[in-house]
């Protein structure tokens, strides 16, 4: 045995670490207050335990915590990124489908709700590729791109609570500016189309301020020449259903024409502006909880990440000493 003389029992605290390639080896860590000295022996018993890093002479033996915390991370991170897939595939789908990058339709792309989709799937996909292969191999550089990638997200996202929170007039008018595009498209594009729909439809209202918005639509406008002008989509009116059961589509013809009084009995009168902010207040305890869970899920995997980190920076360092 070799690395000086030893210090005395009461002086040393001794750590035995055994690996399985050839001859076993014993790593004995006397640490005393002003000095560490690590040596290795050899040993005649051959071990079973398997090394973290194969190509390691001699290995170290990773306790079953970090195990532990190496494969959630890794299968978290892969479950997220084939979701990811799945997202991206249904964004571009959609973008395809629609021939959004046709010549005609590519100046438009930048307000196709299929965009959304896609920007997510790509986010998602690369940022937890880079946490499972990174946990998986044990890369420190893959894992520290990923645990700084989720801290900047984990920023972003608290910085945009405080602005939603401080800057309520201003985001009503962005998403009053976006309705108002969505109506004017309305009968252009499907996707915008189905989320109108879906919001009158659930929030009971019409337009964006009040049911004469939908004069913005071309179809809609009453100096328009068709059946459609000055009316207003189905998913506007109090009752679409004929008898409970048939759709009419054509409920909302003329709607403009009427006053208040009169239309308030065929369609809905207020604007989905007022009662999305309505729903917001009404399920503000939600909303928050779905925050706080969110934040804590990201909280937690930077911690495993720099758990694992800091686990797999110490072996590799006391590997490199003993060699």
């Amino acid at each position: 045995m070799s690395g000086g003389s030893l210090p005395s029992v009461s002086e040393m605290l001794t750590v035995s670490i055994k690996c399985w390639q050839g001859p076993a080896f014993s790593i004995h860590v006397h640490a005393r207050a002003d000095l560490v000295k690590v040596w290795a022996a050899a040993s005649i018993s051959t071990p079973s335990c398997i090394p973290l890093f194969p190509k390691a002479r001699p290995c170290v033996r990773y306790s079953l915590t970090d195990h532990f915390l190496k494969y959630v991370l890794f299968l978290s991170n892969l479950m997220f990124t084939i979701l990811g897939l799945v997202v991206l595939g249904l964004g571009m789908w959609g973008l395809i489908s629609k021939e959004s990058f046709a010549q005609e339709k590519i100046s438009s792309i930048g307000t196709d709700p299929m965009l959304v989709l896609v920007s997510l799937g790509v986010v998602l996909t690369a940022l937890c590729l880079l946490g499972s292969v990174g946990a998986l191999r044990e890369n420190c550089v893959l894992l520290k791109v990923f645990s700084a990638v989720v801290l900047v997200l984990l920023g972003a996202q608290v910085l945009v609570a405080i602005l939603s929170y401080t800057t309520q007039d201003q985001i009503r008018g962005y998403l009053r500016s976006g309705m108002l595009t969505a109506m004017a498209r309305y009968q252009d594009d499907l996707d915008l189309r189905f989320i109108v729909d879906e919001i009158q439809t659930n929030l009971q209202c019409c337009g964006a301020d009040d049911y004469r918005d939908w004069e913005i639509n071309i179809y809609y406008n009453c100096s328009a020449p068709g059946v459609l002008a000055c009316g207003v989509p189905a998913t506007c009116c109090v009752d679409p259903l004929e008898n409970g059961t048939v759709w009419n589509s054509q409920c909302g013809v003329g709607a403009q024409k009427l006053d208040e009084f009169t239309a308030q009995t065929v369609i809905f009168l207020g604007g989905c502006l007022g009662g999305i902010s309505r729903w917001i207040e009404q399920h503000q305890g939600l909303i928050g909880t779905i925050g706080i869970v969110v934040l804590g899920v990201q909280i937690l995997t930077l911690f495993i990440t720099t758990r694992l980190l800091e686990s797999i920076q110490w072996h590799k360092a006391l590997y490199n000493t003993v060699k």
